[in-house]
């Protein structure tokens, strides 16, 4: 009889190892470290750019592949790491994906030239994507289902604190001693968390005997890729150059041929199957929006502030200070809120202040204070808080764990892609609305951003739709409720492994009684 497409039971190799709830807080708290790391580098370097484009004698057009680069490996590595997860052992790949991560900060940290450097940025990219998708998948495994939204609401607090933090860390770090230092003090934090994994990490993910599929990985680098490098090109040329226009065509064509290949083949390199479940492809969808509103804002701040108001760099950052502490309170309080009562409430009240948060930053004048936008701008981060990593939660929560690392892996590829396309679409948005308005405005700047956070306030009615209509929980969940479905998804886990499996049906009755049962009355662990 031939194997339905898709269906990898028979590949498995190896389950996951069981861990104590001792075992579990460590390796969450390991994960916490790696993951303050990874997210300081991913935006200490904004304030270092001046000096390392004096130390290696590179302009500014040169000095953007740091970050562009960066992004644009990261956009390719995430769908591989589907196939790594699954394929290699959980203690031996993370520690190896860490190892990637030193080698590149300490490549960065030697630089003496640009090439090194771009070089040190690409194997950083390797290892962080790696290590993101590892985090959540692991996280997503090792914890009870009715707990593993607050876990993920500390997990969120561990990558949105970081971001907030290291830019003044960094301007510390530079003007004190030097750039190199930034590497220097992430390779002291990424090498703790190596020793540490080394004792504490255990298998905890199941392994597949997988074929590694060349074709699929030269497809899907050139789809995700060259979307990636198309829109990151928008920020320098037009949409008709063909800078973009090849790059986005390239992507575009790769990418429906490797959709097609994927649902072909028996046994997928990247399994896009998951998105045939509705709260998976709603979260998705929602998730990419919130990429596109939120980091497409990120370069207006600073042109605001700066630019039109005339403040320096410093002021800027406190300017979004207020928000980003915002971001770190709520995550975890958000985290909570979806295990007690799920994820429509949240997705209400969450798009509503998006929505007003941003009407009311269409109506700033060049002549109000600049802390009027920063107050606008902490429900703008409570918005965002209380969606990120729910959204998250809730798409996993009915995806069968052999299915965990795909879903993760092509969860990431599409936020990925809604950042760089939000960071590089409103910022042409932006001058392309203050060249046509001229001299008709009284800040022609000024009114370009308002117009972009207009239309941040429209996509985020999108949200709110989608949240009514596209979330069919009810408004507040019964305990009951989620029992039965934390009762159904430990069902299907069991059942999606029954060719690997030798108990009979009562033994499988009986499991799953008795893991309900534990997990009520589990206290290991991070506590609520």
């Amino acid at each position: 009889m031939e194997k339905e497409k898709g269906n990898v039971d028979h590949l498995v190799k190896s389950e996951g190892k069981k861990v104590t709830g001792k075992q579990r807080t460590l390796i969450f708290l390991n994960i916490m470290v790696s993951c303050v790391a990874t997210s300081m580098l991913a935006t200490a370097l904004t304030t270092a750019l001046p000096p390392i484009m004096d130390d290696l004698h590179i302009n500014v057009n040169t000095i953007q592949w740091i970050t562009s680069g960066y992004i644009l490996f990261l956009a390719v590595v995430t769908p591989f790491t589907a196939y790594l997860i699954t394929r290699f052992r959980t203690k031996r790949l993370y520690c190896i994906a860490i190892f990637f991560f030193i080698a590149g900060l300490s490549l960065c940290a030697c630089s003496t030239n640009f090439f090194m450097m771009m070089a040190g940025r690409i194997i950083q990219g390797c290892g962080n994507g790696l290590l993101n998708a590892m985090a959540q998948v692991i996280i997503l495994t090792i914890f009870p289902p009715e707990r593993i939204g607050t876990v993920m609401g500390w997990y969120g607090l561990s990558i949105g604190l970081a971001p907030i933090v290291s830019p003044t860390l960094a301007g510390i770090l530079v003007d004190l001693v030097s750039w190199r230092l930034i590497f220097i003090v992430a390779i002291s934090i990424m090498s703790i968390s190596f020793i540490c994994a080394v004792f504490v990490f255990e298998d905890v993910l199941p392994t597949m005997r997988k074929k590694f599929d060349v074709i699929s990985l030269f497809l899907s680098a050139f789809a995700f890729g060259g979307v990636t490098l198309a829109v990151g090109n928008l920020g320098t040329y037009d949409f008709v150059s063909y800078q973009v226009l090849f790059a986005l065509i390239v992507g575009l064509i790769t990418g429906v041929i490797f959709t097609w290949r994927q649902l072909s083949i028996e046994v997928p390199f990247l399994d896009i199957r998951v998105l045939k479940n509705k709260d998976y492809s709603v979260s998705l969808l929602t998730t990419v929006i919130i990429q596109l509103v939120f980091l497409g804002s990120v370069m207006l701040f600073p042109v605001y502030v700066q630019q039109i108001k005339g403040y320096s760099a410093t002021i800027s950052g406190l300017v979004t200070f207020p928000g980003s502490i915002a971001i770190a309170i709520i995550s975890p309080f958000a985290g909570k809120i979806y295990d007690a009562i799920g994820m429509k409430l949240l997705f209400i009240i969450g798009s509503i202040l998006s929505i007003t948060s941003n009407v009311a930053l269409y109506f700033v004048n060049v002549h109000m204070s600049i802390w009027i936008f920063a107050f606008i701008n902490i429900f703008r981060c409570i918005s965002l808080g209380l969606l990120l990593m729910p959204l998250v939660t809730w798409a996993m929560k009915d995806i069968p764990k052999l299915k965990t690392s795909d879903a993760t892996a092509l969860y990431n590829s599409f936020r990925f892609i809604g950042g760089a396309v939000g960071s590089a679409l409103f910022i042409s948005v932006m001058t392309k609305v203050a060249d046509f308005v001229g001299n008709t405005k009284e800040n022609p700047l000024m009114y370009g951003i308002n117009v972009v956070f207009l239309i941040q306030g429209i996509l985020s009615v999108l949200i709110l739709l989608l949240g009514i209509f596209g979330c069919k929980e009810k408004l507040f969940i019964k305990k009951e409720d989620k029992k039965i479905n934390k009762k159904s998804k430990i069902e299907n886990d069991i059942n999606t492994n029954t060719n690997t499996n030798t108990k009979d049906d009562n033994n499988n009755a009986n499991e799953i009684e008795i893991m309900v049962k534990n997990d009520d009355n589990s206290s290991d662990g991070i506590k609520n």
